[in-house]
């Protein structure tokens, strides 16, 4: 249920992102009439307009307006779970878990078979890293899950460290670092529905737990006796882990490594919300979409010769937004 309260906020988001998304499918290298363009995409007319939107534009905006989505709404949901503001979508260690799947298709040279065993394969080393997670996690609690967490975004980046050494092109270590950092480019409407239903459905699972996030702000004990389950198949914990590796781990077989966009949405919105967890979820959603779209459009600005990775480019982005937070506390601080 939306609060009544964040109507105006929600629908500020909401038209940057409709904004955004127009500028998305209008701008490029070849300019077009976007109204012609996607009327004979829909009428099924293959002129230049349909296929450089329908074939190059379109899927990279969907992606964008999915992924920062996903990403954000997430990093509001971790937050609120562990009730620590610097959780974010990594912190469980799907997403080394997804990075090291998709490098180990570039290193058997499965890569080039086919174009959907890239993004299978980083789907199936999510699957496999958050099994470990619940494994390792059981019925244990935040400090466990963190832990954990920790220990699988560790070994992940070990394994794929290792891969990306032992490469034997230094062609195909190449290809791996730039897909380790992030981008959206050259991506087809195939990536589209390969990540989609799973971030769709993570993200479905994640606002199931709104209102358990406001009572866990006021600690477990409160939130059991108003009748929520924290441990078990159908518990708190579950559906958070499950939802966010799911959606988190569909991104990341797309997309490669995207960061800091669950970390630094939720903390600017926050204080927009009243600081209630289960009113910022949206707006992180809505606020992560928008800011992977400007970050994409920056990418396309910036970029000469070699395109920046939009993963390096949130980072940038990200940064210094915390570096200001911390200097604001220190000053605060008596």
């Amino acid at each position: 249920m939306i609060d009544r309260r964040d109507y105006p906020l929600i629908a500020a988001l909401a038209v940057g992102v409709l904004m955004m998304l127009g500028l998305s499918l209008a701008w490029g290298d070849s300019p077009i009439s976007l109204p012609s363009a996607l009327g004979d995409l829909m009428a099924g007319r293959h002129s230049v307009g349909a296929i450089i939107v329908g074939q190059l534009r379109l899927p990279r905006a969907i992606l964008g307006v999915s992924i920062g989505a996903a990403l954000g709404l997430c990093g509001a949901v971790m937050q609120g779970y562990l009730r620590n503001p610097l959780a974010d979508p990594g912190l469980l260690g799907v997403s080394g878990g997804a990075a090291l799947g998709a490098v180990l298709v570039f290193y058997t040279g499965l890569a080039g078979v086919s174009a959907l065993l890239l993004p299978a394969g980083g789907l199936v080393g999510a699957l496999l890293a958050v099994l470990l997670l619940l494994g390792l996690v059981g019925q244990g609690g935040t400090l466990v899950l963190l832990l954990a967490g920790a220990a699988m975004s560790s070994f992940a980046a070990a394994l794929t460290a290792m891969a990306m050494n032992l490469m034997p092109s230094p062609y195909a270590a190449y290809e791996v670092m730039r897909w380790v950092m992030g981008s959206l480019t050259d991506r087809t409407m195939t990536d589209v529905w390969v990540s989609l239903p799973g971030t769709v459905a993570g993200c479905l699972l994640m606002l199931t737990v709104a209102r358990a996030l406001d009572a866990l702000a006021l600690g477990d004990e409160v939130a059991e006796s108003m009748g929520f389950r924290l441990r078990g198949l159908l518990g708190i914990q579950t559906r958070v882990v499950v939802g966010a590796a799911v959606a988190v781990g569909s991104c990341v077989a797309v997309s490669g490594a995207i960061g800091f966009v669950g970390l630094v949405v939720p903390h600017l919105l926050r204080p927009l919300t009243g600081h209630q967890p289960s009113r910022l979820l949206l707006p992180s959603a809505l606020g992560g979409a928008l800011l992977l779209l400007v970050a994409d459009a920056a990418v396309r600005l910036l970029s000469g010769a070699t395109e920046i990775q939009i993963g390096v480019l949130t980072a940038l982005i990200g940064a210094p937004v915390f570096f200001h937070r911390v200097i604001a506390m220190r000053r605060t601080m008596p």
